[in-house]
């Protein structure tokens, strides 16, 4: 089949890529010219564990092309997926203009029957304003159908979420466009959920808000164990064993971050606004997320009595570890508190960095974790990458000024981390002194 992915970011360019694999020609387009060039070149302008090696093989195998022309698009290709940004505005909606953008020039190019997929998330009803736009502006007796195909990758994991998906929703309002798209998948064999398309946008909403609620869940119940001298990471394998709760997302720590939960859980609060229904629950979530961030400034003010002038080695920048996105991520507003206490901060990220100096000021990135924790009157572990549960602890404590670490990940165990001579502080873990 020849498929037009529209879009070149995380979602456009991993579901391009993989869809290639499979056997497929594809068109990744995106109106960004020099990323177009560096794409063409095998450059890829994120870090995706095994995306390079994937966009290299099937662009030299002649199944993966990219170009900045829609209408070479839209001639070429039957089936076509929005992969286009869709970022949250100052009201916590989602901004869906450049949406609106790519399905006017979709229209204004088709001369023949043409399967428009969402694959951006986006709100419910996205579909009827998609339909909308596109009978508006498309010439008189073009058929098309519009679809619904949210994508549930994972930044790190996105290939191997791509190739063994655990479900396919396909939100469609007739048989053609179902069976497209079944045939599509077929070699995925995955699960399929055939559904209307208004269900399947909001599945993707629905999924990432309860993902969320897990995490701020199993944070509140930290805070009660700080409280109790109960250990979170017990009381949550505990409660994980339960096959009706699992141990997925009951991960204790900072809060989660990225473009995706935090975004999803504003526009799904927006978007029940907008339905006459008050999510409370979701609204709570999301508080307790942000003043996560809060608890990592609360422990260094407890260990140091005061942050002007100390040195505070920030370790992991990235939202979690395995790639190099900055949005929404943890760090940030930790950084901004501490720059605020008038602190003096060196990071260390193993990919992030570049990154993140686009984002702040004032701070010193360091080569290694231990050039960061050199001289340091506390250490800030922020995003829990491999390479951290590995360090050279007994020289960590050498190294530093004072050895106070606060684990923001619970990479660490508290006993180990007291007989090494650590002021040690994690998130919901007993203290051990």
């Amino acid at each position: 089949m020849y498929i037009g992915v529209i879009g070149t970011g995380y979602v456009g360019l991993v579901t391009g890529a993989c869809l290639a694999d499979l056997g497929h020609t594809v068109l990744c387009i995106d109106n960004n010219q020099d990323k177009i060039k560096q794409l063409k070149r095998g450059v890829i302008p994120f870090y995706e564990p095994g995306l390079e090696g994937l966009v290299i093989t099937n662009k030299n195998e002649g199944r993966l092309h990219f170009s900045a022309s829609m209408e070479e698009c839209v001639k070429k290709c039957e089936i076509i997926f929005i992969c286009v940004g869709t970022p949250p505005l100052p009201s916590g909606e989602v901004d869906l203009s450049a949406i609106e953008h790519v399905c006017i020039d979709i229209a204004k190019h088709m001369k023949a029957y043409r399967l428009i997929v969402e694959k951006s998330t986006v709100p419910v009803k996205t579909g009827e304003w998609v339909e909308q736009a596109l009978k508006k502006h498309a010439k008189r007796g073009i058929k098309y159908d519009v679809a619904s195909n949210p994508e549930f990758l994972r930044e790190g994991t996105a290939i191997q979420d791509a190739k063994h998906p655990d479900r396919i929703i396909l939100g469609v309002d007739s048989d053609r466009a179902a069976m497209l798209l079944v045939k599509l998948y077929e070699p995925l064999n995955a699960p399929l959920l055939i559904t209307d398309i208004k269900s399947a946008e909001l599945i993707k909403h629905t999924a990432n808000a309860f993902l969320a609620l897990k995490v701020s869940f199993i944070n509140a119940v930290a805070n009660i164990c700080e409280r109790t001298g109960a250990d979170v990471l017990k009381v949550a394998k505990g409660i994980g064993m339960d096959r009706r709760i699992g141990q997925d997302f009951l991960c204790p720590g900072i809060g989660y971050g990225g473009s995706c939960l935090p975004k999803d859980v504003s526009a799904y609060i927006k978007l029940c606004e907008k339905v006459g229904y008050d999510f409370k629950l979701l609204k709570e979530v999301e508080q307790i997320n942000l003043n996560q961030r809060k608890v990592v400034i609360s422990k260094l003010k407890k260990s140091l009595s005061r942050l002007q002038g100390k040195n505070i080695a920030v370790l992991g920048l990235s939202f979690k570890p395995d790639t190099d996105d900055m949005r929404g991520a943890p760090s940030l507003d930790i950084i901004k508190s501490l720059q605020r206490e008038k602190a003096v901060i060196r990071a260390y990220d193993p990919v992030a960095m570049d990154n993140a100096a686009l984002l702040v000021k004032k701070i010193k990135f360091c080569e290694d974790p231990y050039q960061a924790l050199s001289g340091a009157d506390a250490a800030v572990f922020v995003t829990e990458w491999r390479q951290f549960g590995h360090l050279d602890l007994p020289k960590v404590k050498k190294i530093m000024r004072c050895p106070i670490i606060i684990d923001g990940r619970n990479i660490f165990e508290p006993k180990k981390m007291a007989q090494l001579g650590f002021a040690y502080f994690g998130i919901g873990r007993t203290e051990v002194s």
